[in-house]
């Protein structure tokens, strides 16, 4: 006999919400300030602890445990494609590293890099790769890893770095008519594909024309600490070694070419990444001293300059920046994904995000407030799922009616998505992406916020249109209302 159940209501939805928050702010603040100092909650524990806080409101609710267990494993099962690229990642990395591929394309940008505009460079070449692949994830684990190992060997600020290649990664992401998030963003609201880029271009143009400009003048305040390069001994000293390490070939660019060939042709990511890892093996094997035991290793555990035999005392800064890639590389992250999608599950059984949004939007009263209400619920249900396509669809569903009565532009709607929802989720320490550009830069997600310019400034531009009115497309909206109400005259 199935248990009745209790009568929902608005605050049911609320409780699990507020817990999560109040334990993050706890966990990840109060905590490592005034209790435990350089130790904050692990993000694991604390989607458990708000997971439990859930799961009792839905057992109250007359929930059975199988039902809840359902939508749980609903929700991860949705986020098993992201989990596949978290694991393929690292063995793309150990085996771009082992057969000498990173160390080749260090070797060669040392070489032609000025150390000034280190992170200018840093934004402005994973952003091509962004827009040229549409993808983020691939730009910084691919370019990305490259710039940030010669920002190591040059002495540059790492979290400046660090937050100058996530950014201009998500600016390509943004911009890429082959981004799957652009392609979701547009689909939610109905809005033509070029037109939401077009759209994007009043909010992420000028806000990556400024980020572009301070990360510039930030290779002046935080130089690097190598700013000659030609005539630095330890520079010379590294890339002598990497030279007596490495055999450097054209054909170790093949495992790069793999992937750029992957993402323009929509290739899917993970079995792309797998075999861009394998051909890098082999590479290894043919070009370089390593065994095939190391090889193995490498891809399982990540490399370790102890596979190094035939080389002694490396230099220290070659030793760090050789150290990684593996298999389990990112299981951390993968186990906090895991523990965040049975959160949104247990979340899902009732609908509690979608009715929370669409409670919020009630109380709107003009163009203005409901743009920015849009644009921080993105954010907020971003920051809740974990998930950018799920973010899309719930905000368009809960604003595509009020926006219709409003008279404000769709595009408007579609490019918000993407303002508070793909241009966040990378500064947000739980999320896929977050935990994703921590595990593969080796900088918490905390630590490049600050310093990831584009996001901050582009919620200033997005808040300043949406009060100003500018570019959103007011003039167009009233000649399509005019338009429609001379068909209905004639």
């Amino acid at each position: 006999m199935m248990k009745q159940k209790r009568s929902f209501k608005f605050v049911h939805a609320v409780i699990p919400i507020v817990a999560l928050i109040f334990i993050i702010v706890f966990g990840l603040i109060i905590q490592p300030r005034f209790f435990t100092p350089d130790f904050s909650m692990p993000l694991e524990l604390i989607f458990i602890l708000a997971t439990i806080v859930s799961v009792s409101v839905l057992f109250y609710l007359g929930y059975s445990w199988d039902e809840m267990q359902k939508t749980m494993v609903q929700k991860i099962s949705e986020g098993i494609p992201s989990i596949f690229i978290l694991f393929s990642i690292g063995m793309l990395i150990g085996s771009w590293v082992i057969a000498g591929t990173i160390p080749m394309m260090i070797f060669y940008g040392i070489k032609l890099i000025i150390p000034s505009v280190i992170y200018l460079v840093g934004f402005i070449v994973p952003a091509i790769f962004s827009i040229v692949t549409g993808t983020s994830w691939g730009s910084v684990g691919t370019i990305g890893i490259v710039i940030f190992g010669i920002g190591e060997l040059i002495g540059a600020h790492p979290a400046i770095l660090a937050g100058a290649i996530v950014a201009g990664a998500y600016f390509g992401d943004k911009m890429s008519p082959l981004s799957d998030t652009t392609n979701v963003a547009a689909m939610a609201t109905g809005v033509n594909l070029y037109e939401h880029i077009k759209s994007m271009l009043y909010t992420t143009g000028p806000s990556a024309l400024i980020a572009g400009s301070l990360y510039f003048v930030l290779g002046f305040i935080f130089p690097p600490t190598i700013t000659e390069i030609g005539t630095n001994s330890q520079i010379a000293t590294t890339l002598t070694t990497l030279t007596n390490i490495y055999t450097f070939n054209p054909l170790l660019l093949l495992p790069p070419a793999i992937v750029l060939y992957g993402a323009l042709k929509k290739k899917p990511t993970a079995p792309v990444i797998i075999i861009s890892s394998l051909v890098g093996a082999l590479l290894a094997l043919i070009f370089q001293k390593f065994s095939l035991e190391s090889v193995i290793t490498t891809l399982i555990n990540g490399f370790n300059t102890d596979m190094i035999t035939w080389e002694s005392n490396l230099p220290e800064n070659l030793v760090t920046l050789l150290t990684r890639g593996g298999l389990y590389q990112l299981i951390s992250a993968i186990t906090i994904c895991i523990a965040a999608f049975i959160f949104i599950g247990s979340m899902s059984v009732t609908n509690s995000l979608e009715i929370v949004v669409t409670r919020v939007t009630k109380g709107l009263r003009t163009k203005s407030q409901t743009i920015i209400a849009a644009l921080f619920s993105t954010s907020i249900t971003n920051a809740l799922t974990s998930n950018q396509f799920a973010t899309s669809f719930i905000t368009a569903g809960a604003y595509e009616k009020k926006f219709k009565q409003m008279k404000i532009s769709p595009k408007v709607l579609s490019r918000t998505l993407e303002d508070g929802g793909t241009m966040v989720e990378n500064v947000i320490p739980w999320t896929t992406t977050g935990v994703f550009m921590a595990g593969t830069l080796g900088i918490p997600v905390l630590t490049y916020a600050p310093w990831q310019l584009l996001v901050w400034i582009n919620y200033i531009v997005a808040i300043t249109l949406a009060i100003t009115g500018k570019g959103c497309f007011e003039k167009e909206m009233r000649l399509k209302d005019n338009n429609i109400n001379s068909e209905k005259v004639s």
